[in-house]
């Protein structure tokens, strides 16, 4: 299949692209059934010949070009209606059916605060275009009626959420006019993937209750499902923790599929190339160093130790905490006693052949340098923050 991308050094058109390529290239094998022999990338700075050869060749169009930043509200018509026009008469004049998908906007609607919005009524004009080349040619087309974008985009240009990210990682001022003001959100690699169901045949099909999309089997328009509804306050303060993670070692909460975890992702692709690297506090002492390397909120914390040769650390037990031990450099010796009935354990464990060892409540334990030369390094994790003020530890020799 080759698949003509316009708009392609927008904010959608490099993520797809760059996504079709991994698929033709076979570095992304998660979707077998679509085949990508080659990607034509279509801008504003591209060729009327170079727009011939694709209209051409193409299996499939994805039409993400338009205007959405004019100087004049004249050229969102020329720009989401006319150049609409020229790919489709261009694909008409070499008699080329592929399937067509258009990136629309909810503006389109025209309803509440859309209602005179010049650049909804420029892609109301786009989709009505393309519904008419549809019903002209008998070619699939697909129009998605996107709400906002959330993917690393250019900073005070159309998204609020890429202007705080930058704004955040690079410690530069921003305004939040509203803090309850509630948006909706499609993140790039979900519309990504909704694009490959497209590809397989396998879209979302959907008709309009006003501003919301209705699942319908033949409906006329198209939607990715996967939206994110939150307000600006719950956006800034989820980036505000994300600034603070390398100060606090705290990881909020990120569950999989979760608004926060793509926010995340987002967040860190502004910061600038000094800020990929913080330092750690090490805590060093005559038996060698401790230091804390990450915190969460609900699945305790990480730490890696550090034992010089022959020394012994631990000799303590808890009542509640529990720890996982795993050396991943060295040889150590760790062991293990009931407190109540003296009943003991011994694990051998080494760098060479990693294993977890439990740190089971109950049980005093340590653990024991066996080299006369080299460092022991053991990374822990426990099941819970260390709080100071209830540090649940208490000293006992195994």
């Amino acid at each position: 299949m080759k698949i003509l991308v316009t708009g392609a050094k927008g904010m959608v058109g490099q993520a797809l692209c760059a996504n079709l390529k991994n698929i033709k290239d076979g570095k992304n094998r998660t979707r077998p059934n679509i085949i990508v022999d080659e990607v034509f990338e279509y801008d504003i700075d591209s060729t009327q010949a170079e727009l011939e050869s694709f209209c051409q060749q193409a299996d499939f169009v994805f039409n993400l070009a338009g205007i959405n930043r004019p100087q004049n509200n004249e050229e969102f018509m020329q720009g989401n209606f006319g150049f609409g026009s020229t790919l489709l008469n261009t694909l008409k004049k070499y008699n080329n059916k592929a399937s067509v998908m258009l990136s629309s906007s909810i503006q389109a609607t025209l309803i509440g605060r859309y209602g005179e919005s010049d650049y909804g009524k420029s892609k109301l004009a786009g989709e009505e275009l393309l519904f008419d080349y549809a019903e002209e040619t008998g070619a699939k087309v697909a129009v998605y009626r996107f709400p906002n974008l959330m993917g690393h985009s250019r900073p005070n240009y159309n998204s609020a959420v890429s202007t705080f990210c930058n704004a955040v990682a690079n410690d530069l001022p921003f305004t939040v006019n509203d803090r309850n003001a509630v948006v909706e959100l499609l993140y790039i690699d979900d519309l990504v993937e909704g694009m490959y169901d497209l590809l397989e045949g396998k879209e979302k099909r959907c008709e309009y209750d006003g501003l919301l999309p209705v699942e319908k089997e033949n409906g006329k328009y198209c939607y990715v499902p996967l939206t994110y509804k939150v307000t600006l306050g719950e956006i800034v303060d989820l980036l505000q923790s994300f600034k603070a993670q390398p100060a606090t070692l705290l990881m909020p909460s990120i569950p999989d599929n979760s608004f926060a975890k793509k926010l995340y992702s987002l967040y860190l692709s502004y910061l600038p190339t000094d800020k990929f690297k913080f330092e750690l506090r090490m805590n060093f002492d005559d038996r060698g160093s401790f230091t804390e390397l990450l915190k969460t909120v609900d699945c305790g914390q990480f730490s890696v130790n550090i034992s010089k040769p022959g020394i012994t650390k631990g000799q303590h037990w808890h009542n509640s905490k529990w720890e996982f031990f795993i050396v991943v450099a060295g040889k150590a010796l760790i062991e293990e006693r009931n407190i109540y009935t003296n009943e003991k354990v011994s694990f051998e464990v080494s760098g060479e052949k990693i294993e977890a060892i439990h740190m089971i409540p109950g049980w005093t334990h340590n653990i024991i340098n066996l080299s006369d030369t080299e460092n022991l390094v053991t990374v822990m994790w426990a099941n819970e923050q260390f709080d100071p003020k209830r540090p649940d530890t208490f000293f006992d020799p195994v």
